[in-house]
């Protein structure tokens, strides 16, 4: 791949995701793409690159969607930031506290991943509402861009690597073993969270609104410092009074809002919106 071809596609990757690739990760790309195009039976990244952005729109919106899961780094784990997940279940706890009757906690994972994530979420939640008698009025919203990897977070099935590195009173509650080698979350985590694609450059068309509790991690890492600032603030603004926002330590430094102030728990980065509108 030469630095031209090179310039080309990080321009293309972030055009539409919003992701930089700095130069240090090209042969990252050249292999990535090299194995794509080898499945293809396409032999020069020239053709490759035509094919995303000519011809029909819906095999091209596909094979962008084959590929954006190709060139994202999906190595996650459950409860990865323990401190993050501590300031969850206190947030549940204080929701349950103050809730009305009949009030539902609402959650947006971004980024979600193949759904460690989400379902972390969703069993930390459900073991409050549990504990306080509270049924099952919460929902958990997760978006990806990619659609390859929706669909895993969709069925659930995880290596059994993973899955036996959760405490085994949550394992033996809200996963059913497959094999010696998967796991299945159960349908008591699997029914409370829904799946969609999102991109995160276009989160002004993103139909959540008034989110109790919005847990972003591990994303931002991808993007330009100003793209960042862009993304959370966005993200600020589809938070309920209350709500919080909660993101990967380090990964945003030198951020304010005028709705949010910082939430101070533990290593964890989080901000809660106490203003009704700016000003």
């Amino acid at each position: 791949m030469s630095e031209e071809q090179f310039t080309l596609w990080q321009a293309l990757l972030e055009e539409r995701t919003g992701m930089t690739l700095a130069k240090e990760r090209k042969t990252f790309l050249e292999t990535s793409l090299h194995i794509r195009m080898r499945e293809l039976g396409i032999e020069n990244y020239d053709d490759y690159y035509d094919m995303l952005m000519v011809g029909d729109s819906g095999s091209r919106a596909m094979e962008w969607s084959t590929l954006v899961d190709r060139l994202t780094v999906q190595e996650t784990s459950f409860f990865r930031h323990p401190d993050s997940y501590a300031l969850v279940e206190e947030f549940a706890q204080r929701f349950l506290d103050d809730r009305s009757d009949g009030e539902s906690l609402d959650i947006w994972s971004v980024g979600c991943s193949t759904g460690e994530e989400p379902y972390s979420l969703a069993m930390t939640v459900r073991e409050q509402f549990e504990a306080h008698n509270a049924g099952d009025y919460y929902g958990i919203t997760a978006t990806d861009i990619s659609m390859p990897t929706l669909s895993k977070a969709r069925k659930g099935v995880f290596p059994a690597r993973k899955v036996e590195q959760i405490d085994p009173r949550l394992r033996e509650k809200y996963f059913e073993k497959l094999s010696d080698r998967e796991y299945r979350v159960n349908s008591l985590l699997r029914d409370r969270i829904c799946f969609a694609r999102v991109n995160v450059l276009d989160l002004q068309k993103a139909p959540m609104r008034d989110m109790d509790l919005i847990f972003c991690q591990n994303m931002l890492i991808y993007f330009r410092r100003w793209r960042k600032r862009q993304i959370v603030t966005r993200l600020a603004e589809r938070l309920a009074h209350g709500g919080v926002l909660v993101l990967g330590p380090g990964e945003i430094t030198d951020w304010q809002h005028p709705l949010l102030e910082r939430t101070y728990f533990g290593d964890a980065l989080a901000f809660r919106r106490v203003s009704e509108q700016a000003g």
